[in-house]
Parts: C-alpha cells; structure tokens; sequence
C-alpha cells in the first residue's frame, strides 16, 4: 500500500452499507458541542467542541491527561457528558447507548489491542459483523455459516491487509497484524466514523508505514477521529487538527497553522514562540 496522500479530487464519498444513509464529502458526521465533563471536583473536560467531516482524518493531539480519551469516550457513548450535545450523522445522539451508536454508524479502536486472540482473523471480523446483522429468528441455523456476516467479514479482513491471514489465530498475529486486525473488526460493521485511539502505539518505521497507507486509503470513506502521540505521523496524515491542553481546545484548524501557532509550540511541542 503507498502511503501518498490520493488528490483532492479524489476524495469522495463511496456509497455506504446497507442501511446507512449517503452523505456527501465534506459533510460533518460526527460532532460535540459545548461538551463538559465533571468528575467530582474535577473537570475533565470544558466546553469542548469538535467536528469531524467526511473525507478527513482529524486528529487529536495533547498532553498526558489533557482529555482526549474522556472526549473519545464520550463521542462513542461509553461515558455520559455532564453537558453538552452530541450530534452523529445530524442525530442528537446524547442520549443513545454505545451499541445504539455502533449500529447507526460509529466504530472505535482502542488504546490497548481488543481482539480474541484465540479465534481466527476472520472470525474475530465475523463476530463484529454479526453485531450489525443479527438475526435473532434464526434459531435452527449457526451464527456462523451466516453469509451475510462472513461476506463482510471477509471484505474487512481484505481491505487491512489481511486477506491471506484468514484462518489464521489471531494471537499468533505481529503486533501491527493486531492492530490492523482491530481495525478490520471496526469496518466489518459498515461504519462511517472511525474513533481511532492510538493506532500507531508501540509500531516501528515498517508498521506506522503500513497502518498510515490504511488510514489514508480509509479516508474517502470515512470521517476519521484519530488520537495519537506522534506527531510526525500526525503531521504526514491529518487534515485538520485539534490541541487539547488540561481539557480545554486551544486550537484548531489546518496542520500548517497549528504547527506555527506559538500558543501550541509553547504549551504542546516543546518550543519557544
């Protein structure tokens, strides 16, 4: 895979899974605004606003403890806001559980690898495209000869590059095999958003190569959160760019201004304005 970033031209929207509604490039997709989150005494989060478009990777950049995997959290409906709204394909979804949110649209990785290592690179596919396609009156017939599933299943696994790993365990997978894998899972459940959190933790040159070409090729398809430490990658793959500093955005918009902005080289990059 190349990781080249395809022209301009080429970024348009692909004509989703069934059931998802067609939605054109450019469009926001996923959205929080005015989002705040309170733990106690403590605020994690201060009015935080967020938009992610078709066609774009926006990353999320911060410190150690600047909010960034609370706001993830929150997007995908696994922590509630204290306040705030939050909006997935022009829906307000703030009050729609994680799997709600899942089925209508949204898939995440996470920070650490979430795989069943001892299920096969296909299965572990199947079972996340079982999820989008239940089919609780089939009682007399296994989940696991389901068409439906294993078709899709099948065309995730390929679209990560691991078309030959099949049958493969997945434990026995290289940690970027993992990884990708992970995100194989996410796409086998036709999604349109993607909430990746650190997809490139713990790679080498080789495998951060490989995982960027993925998410570049992703990308037309998809609106892309993706959250991550490294900035080179950040600055070779992202289209926009948010800052977070101690729960609070202190900038935002394209990777050339965010990299001269003295506000962001001070508090985040380590340099003097």
């Amino acid at each position: 895979m190349s990781t080249a970033r395809p022209p301009e031209g080429a970024r348009t929207a692909a004509r989703e899974g069934e059931g998802s509604p067609v939605s054109s490039a450019g469009e926001v997709l996923l959205a929080g605004r005015g989002i705040r989150r309170v733990w106690g005494g403590l605020v994690a989060l201060d009015d935080v606003s967020i938009e992610v478009r078709r066609g774009e990777v926006h990353a999320l950049i911060g410190t150690n403890g600047a909010g960034k995997s609370t706001l993830v959290n929150i997007l995908a409906g696994e922590v509630p806001p204290s306040a705030g709204r939050i909006e997935l394909l022009g829906h307000d979804v703030g009050t729609w559980s994680q799997p709600r949110r899942a089925r209508a649209g949204l898939a995440r990785s996470y920070q650490r690898t979430t795989i069943f290592p001892g299920f096969s690179v296909l299965e572990n596919c199947r079972l996340c495209a079982q999820a989008k396609h239940p089919r609780p009156w089939a009682i007399w017939s296994a989940a696991s000869r389901c068409e439906v599933s294993l078709a899709a299943a099948r065309l995730a696994a390929t679209r990560v590059g691991l078309g030959m790993d099949l049958d493969r365990p997945a434990g026995l997978l290289s940690h970027g095999g993992r990884r990708q894998l992970e995100i194989g899972m996410c796409l086998a459940t036709q999604p349109q958003v993607l909430l990746l959190d650190e997809p490139l933790a713990g790679m080498g040159a080789e495998e951060t190569d490989r995982m960027l070409a993925l998410i570049d090729e992703l990308r037309p398809d998809h609106a892309i959160l993706l959250v991550e430490h490294d900035m080179d990658a950040v600055f070779r793959i992202a289209d926009r760019i948010t800052v977070m500093i101690d729960g609070q955005v202190i900038a935002s918009g394209l990777p050339d201004a965010i990299r001269s902005s003295p506000e962001v080289q001070t508090a985040y990059l380590g340099e003097q304005a």
